[in-house]
């Protein structure tokens, strides 16, 4: 099996099919407080020609209107400012303070086929008397229903979240003759989950649509039965690839008829057969940066890499595959005063004892 059939093809297949991450650079910053209150960010920018930017400034605000992607629903967040910046670049940015961090994550601004995402935040503060410990989670829903085949029936929990999420990382410790060995029949296993989904779902519209075929050279239940072969076929033309290949053709040659043509064309048909793979598709293509700021100073970033007490996450379409995907984070907040509340006790003690010996 060819790595590019489920890497580089998915990848230029995602961007054909979407226009969320294509058309702009999408990232996302939440910041902690200490008392519970929490702010979003989300900002978004577009590489755009000075003719475009003109056209975008809105005559009666006299501010630049900047398209909103479709990966965004952003309405309800409560100011934003965009601005040019060097170049042709233009970067709208959102913000919202929250009360709680529930609050934040029911307003999710994320979402994937019109449907916004779903996430559950939680924060924890313990109180240690010289510091405060913070734990603050946010679960993002796993959206595997869009699969009808889901992972799982190609492979085990474990290999299904390594390969989307890194975790648990089930290649730890072994070589890299013995990591290629164990990656291909994996990716093999993927693949054909992938493959298994587009057709099926293809294949579904296809019956669902069947009354619009003129002159059908089978009917339908024929058609429905003929199934398994097709797909054999598709695949064996196809070189293993049911996403790139010429369906057009492969129809024709399968069925020695035209009569499914409309469905690749750009007809109506062919327009919402596309819509369809698009849904299937845009998971691949949600990239969104994620930047997680805690009060105090890191003590644990989770799965996340910190820099400069900023920790980075890669919230990804893929991640939210084979399960709900965690992003959590501890901090420590060290309580100054209560130092200051210790000194001044010894000193008393040390006072009391100095006197009664006097």
């Amino acid at each position: 099996m060819k790595t590019v059939k489920l890497g580089g093809s998915l990848l230029m297949a995602a961007a054909l099919f979407s226009s969320c991450i294509e058309q702009s650079d999408v990232k996302m910053h939440t910041t902690i407080n200490s008392d519970g209150t929490c702010t979003r960010i989300v900002s978004y920018s577009d590489v755009m020609s000075q003719e475009k930017r003109d056209s975008l400034w809105t005559d009666s605000t006299q501010r630049l209107a900047q398209p909103i992607p479709e990966c965004l629903e952003i309405n309800r967040l409560n100011y934003s400012i965009t601005q040019v910046g060097s170049g042709d670049t233009v970067t709208t940015v959102f913000t919202h303070d929250y009360t709680t961090v529930a609050e934040m994550s029911e307003d999710m601004p994320l979402q994937l086929n019109g449907v916004q995402l779903q996430a559950k935040s939680s924060l924890t503060k313990q109180f240690r008397w010289f510091y405060t410990d913070y734990t603050f989670t946010e679960v993002f829903s796993s959206v595997a229903e869009i699969f009808t085949h889901p992972i799982t029936d190609y492979v085990d929990d474990d290999v299904a979240s390594f390969w989307f999420t890194g975790q648990p990382n089930i290649l730890q410790g072994l070589s890299g003759a013995e990591i290629a060995e164990k990656i291909e029949p994996m990716e093999s296993a993927v693949t054909n989950w992938l493959n298994d989904n587009i057709f099926k779902l293809s294949f579904d519209f296809i019956v669902s649509h069947y009354d619009s075929v003129n002159n059908p050279p089978i009917s339908r239940e024929q058609f429905v039965a003929q199934r398994d072969s097709l797909k054999k076929y598709i695949m064996k033309e196809g070189d293993g690839d049911v996403l790139w290949t010429d369906h057009k053709k492969i129809f024709k040659n399968f069925f020695h008829s035209d009569a499914y043509a409309f469905f690749f064309d750009e007809t109506p048909s062919g327009i919402a057969l596309e819509k369809e793979n698009a849904k299937l598709l845009n998971i691949f293509n949600l990239s969104v940066p994620y930047t997680l700021v805690m009060p105090g100073k890191i003590t644990d970033a989770g799965t996340g890499v910190c820099q400069n007490d900023t920790i980075f996450y890669p919230l990804t379409g893929e991640r939210l595959i084979p399960h709900d995907y965690t992003i959590t984070a501890s901090s420590r907040v060290t309580n100054y005063w209560a130092y200051v509340v210790a000194i001044m006790l010894i000193l008393i003690v040390a006072v009391y004892i100095l006197y009664r010996r006097s």
